[in-house]
This record gives C-alpha cells, structure tokens and sequence, in this order.
C-alpha cells in the first residue's frame, strides 16, 4: 500500500490488541481463536467473508468494522485513517498478493 508503514501497522496491532481475537503472524501474544486466523490474509478473495478484499475496503473496516459491514462482531477500533492504512499493510505483507 502506497504511504504505508509495515512496522507501524504491527506496532498498532499489537497496541490495540487485535490478537486477542486473531491469530496474526508476527504476534505471538496473545493468540486469539473467537475470530478468524489473519495467517495469509492477503491471498483471501473475501474480507469478513462478504466484502472485497482491497486496501481501500480493509482499511476502512479495520478502522469501523460495524460501519463498513453491519452485523459484523468486530468492534471499531481506535485507530486513524493513517493507522487503519499502516495496520492493512502489516496484513497484505504477511502473505502474496
């Protein structure tokens, strides 16, 4: 993704604490199974099971999930614009796309 930060997007997902839900590469704690194993992201057809899997659109649902998918158990997360961009890259770079 054009102007984003690898390394900061894992900083905020580990911040934020996405692996409490998420088994993500690179995060080792915690470990997260209620939600769906981040392990090679970037190689899914579908966000969430419904939506494209574009940066424009994980950007923003893993900044405002319930905005972006109504009905979505994942909560919104405290996260900028920027952030979102910086944590979408993390999740494209540890898998081909």
């Amino acid at each position: 993704m054009p102007q984003a930060n690898v390394a900061h997007g894992m900083a905020l997902i580990e911040r934020a604490g996405c692996g409490a839900c998420h088994v993500i590469p690179g995060i080792f704690w915690p470990r997260g199974e209620s939600g769906p194993s981040l392990a090679g992201f970037a190689e899914q057809g579908l966000i969430a099971g419904r939506l494209p899997n574009r940066p424009d659109v994980l950007a923003a649902y893993v900044r405002n999930a319930p905005a972006t998918l109504p009905g979505t158990t994942m909560p919104a997360m405290p996260l900028s614009a920027q952030d979102a961009r910086d944590v979408a890259a993390y999740l494209y770079a540890t898998g081909k796309r």
